[in-house]
């Protein structure tokens, strides 16, 4: 199907991460990095309409020393959002990042502004190449895990306290998390694990925080008043379940496979969506070894308390691309799966059946450093650090089962045209 897409230029920025704060609200975070480029770091909040144009509201320049924004969750109904950002290089060397910062929108008359409520240190002390990659905001609004290079904390939101016990993964990458009602799934590169949620502690004000705090300052000190578990009280993150690398069918033989993101249906928690990236061993005569990516659709039942009461499976798979995939996301509504790969392409598939919906061969300059769908799921938003954002249309026709439809059409009609001819 044809994509509507519009390009943006956004000169001098190159984008590491988005969410939407509102259905026609987005935050995008970028910037230089902690090199002394010359090319600051920011956050900057956008109108989007549905005809795909951006407005910029207002922008954040970052203290100078910070990292950009290299990852960022938003919650759209408190209209507040959690970034990863690294702090100044000084004060990672005295172990004082305080990478964790949670931001608010507020409307004051035509203007917008963002107020820091919280901050929060959760990458280990003198990791100065760390930075929190990951960032997810649990369905409820409630619960928060953010991870570096192999470092978990699930935090309470948006007041940052622990719920547990930080996680450090004995081996791989940590890559992505996603939570279902009673689980949290941490995407490392070797390997799925699962967590069973703990009951987080009561925090009533951590609904109700972001109203009260409106625009204010002031509220940043009750955020440390909400009431917390002491570290001998938190507990640890019980681990129910490790899934292993699969076969991936199609893939070459020998491939090295890594897993790369993981999400659940939204709306289906026994459903699950992985993105996982393989190496094909370097033939004799080529220069780099052949790398495709993979969508793999799983099956889950966690509600068993065993091992052996648990079913995990595999349920379909779909070749997504040459090259490695970069970022992934599933729509609100669970009906599309969108990646962005390191071959500069976008692409979008039916979360049922995983056919392909749409293609954008070269939607930017440069490998796709974020992708995200807006609340209402018609509108898909990719970002790169070729100094752009694309705003793509998702078409509502044949929506949620694009291509099955004309399928059953089309052998319907190619039965009734047997028919026709056996009769002849």
């Amino acid at each position: 199907m044809r994509a509507q897409h519009t390009a943006h230029p956004l000169p001098a920025f190159p984008v590491y991460s988005c969410a939407f704060v509102a259905s026609d609200q987005m935050v995008v975070g970028g910037g230089g990095g902690a090199a002394k480029s010359g090319i600051k770091n920011k956050l900057r909040l956008f109108n989007v309409s549905q005809d795909r144009q951006l407005e910029m509201i207002c922008e954040h320049e970052l203290e100078r020393g910070e990292d950009a924004p290299m990852s960022i969750a938003a919650h759209s109904k408190s209209r507040s959002f959690v970034c990863g950002i690294n702090s100044s290089e000084e004060r990672l060397e005295k172990g004082e990042n305080e990478n964790c910062r949670v931001f608010s929108v507020s409307e004051s008359g035509n203007a917008y502004d963002r107020s820091h409520l919280s901050t929060r240190g959760t990458l280990p002390s003198g990791a100065l190449e760390d930075y929190q990659r990951v960032t997810v905001i649990s369905p409820d609004g409630k619960l928060l895990a953010v991870a570096g290079e192999r470092d978990l904390s699930l935090l309470t939101f948006p007041s940052l306290s622990p719920v547990a016990q930080s996680v450090q993964v004995p081996k791989g990458e940590i890559y992505d998390a996603t939570f279902s009602s009673t689980h949290l799934v941490l995407a490392t590169s070797l390997n799925l694990l699962v967590y069973a949620l703990p009951k987080p502690p009561s925090e009533d004000s951590g609904e109700k925080s972001p109203k009260k705090k409106k625009g204010k300052q002031k509220g940043k000190g009750k955020e440390k008043e909400v009431p917390s578990r002491t570290p001998s009280q938190t507990p640890e993150l019980r681990l129910v379940d490790t899934i292993d690398i699969p076969s991936v069918p199609g893939a070459p033989a020998q491939s090295v496979v890594t897993f790369r993101a993981a999400r659940f249906h939204p709306s289906d928690y026994n459903t699950l969506f992985t993105a996982v990236n393989t190496v094909a061993p370097r033939a004799k005569k080529s220069k780099t070894a052949k790398k495709q990516a993979y969508i793999l659709k799983w099956k889950v039942d966690l509600s068993g308390e065993q091992n052996s009461a648990r079913s995990i499976s595999i349920e379909g798979s779909r070749k997504a691309g040459e090259g490695g995939l970069t970022c992934f996301d599933v729509s609100p509504n669970g009906k599309f799966l969108a990646f962005g790969s390191s071959d500069y392409s976008l692409g979008l598939l039916d979360s049922l059946t995983l056919s392909p919906f749409l293609s954008i061969l070269k939607a930017h300059e440069f490998p796709i450093t974020t992708v995200r769908f807006s609340p209402t799921s018609t509108l898909l938003v990719s970002g790169g650090v070729d100094n752009s954002v694309r705003v793509v249309s998702v078409p509502e026709k044949f929506a949620g089962q694009p291509w099955t439809m004309i399928i059953l059409i089309i052998l319907a009609f190619l039965v009734i045209l047997a028919a026709f001819l056996l009769q002849k």
